[in-house]
């Protein structure tokens, strides 16, 4: 039997406790028998472009990085992976300093 992968981070690494599927990787529980409902989170850039995952986007502004002395500058490129919740709700690689977490008001997506 094929377990779905986790609607939440996509992880295949799914398993089934009673009722319930469980991914361990971000400890999200449901119900697969329930009616999923739709939490999708609604994130814009800072010109109001709304963004989707696998979006690539460019800095708007020089971004310090916290605890080091890197500076992201401006036009500096990103790729989304994910969104989350909180103050830094993108989850994304930066072209030249790896993954991390960036505010979506920092950012604008880059034209196709």
């Amino acid at each position: 039997m094929s377990l779905p992968n986790c609607p939440k981070c996509n992880s295949s690494y799914v398993y089934e406790d009673q009722a319930l599927l469980i991914c361990p990787e971000c400890a999200y529980e449901w119900n697969p028998n329930e009616v999923a409902e739709e939490t999708t989170v609604q994130v814009k850039d800072a010109n109001g472009t709304p963004l989707a995952e696998g979006d690539k986007v460019t800095l708007i502004k020089d971004l310090k990085v916290k605890g080091s002395s890197l500076v992201l500058k401006v036009g500096t490129k990103a790729t989304i992976k994910r969104f989350a919740d909180g103050d830094h709700d993108i989850d994304c690689k930066v072209d030249g300093a790896g993954d991390m977490m960036l505010k979506s008001q920092f950012v604008k997506r880059q034209s196709s």
